[in-house]
């Protein structure tokens, strides 16, 4: 979980610094010169060498592309829990109900006649 938290957070940064060194780096030219209406032979301009704001340009947009994937593989576990790890609280007792009573035995209207007693 705590991986999860590093991660997000320097991903975060890698954002915002990824957002500040483009927003730092120089323009090329108008749109003209980039669709071949400028004097420059080449469709994009002269190649000029790589500077430090393009070097770091390409390291954070590197990082910015591995975070999205970390991030990603992570969140594929689904949501963690808090209480995921404790065990579920004890059920209250049920109310005691009385045994079910059976009914007594019922007698037939017309019993049966005793037998008679011999003579002694």
């Amino acid at each position: 979980m705590i991986f999860y938290y590093l991660i997000s957070t320097v991903y975060v940064i890698v954002c915002l610094l990824l957002l500040l060194v483009i927003l730092l780096q120089q323009g090329k030219g108008d749109m003209a010169a980039a669709f071949g209406g400028g004097s420059s032979q080449s469709a994009f301009g002269a190649r000029a060498g790589a500077t430090v704001l393009s070097k770091a340009t390409t390291v954070m947009a590197v990082l910015f592309m591995l975070g999205a994937l970390a991030l990603a593989i992570i969140g594929q576990r689904g949501p963690g829990s808090i209480v995921s790890g404790t065990p579920a609280p004890p059920r209250p007792a049920a109310p005691a109900t009385p045994a079910p009573t059976t009914p007594a035995p019922t007698t037939p209207a017309n019993p049966a006649p005793a037998t008679p007693k011999p003579p002694q």
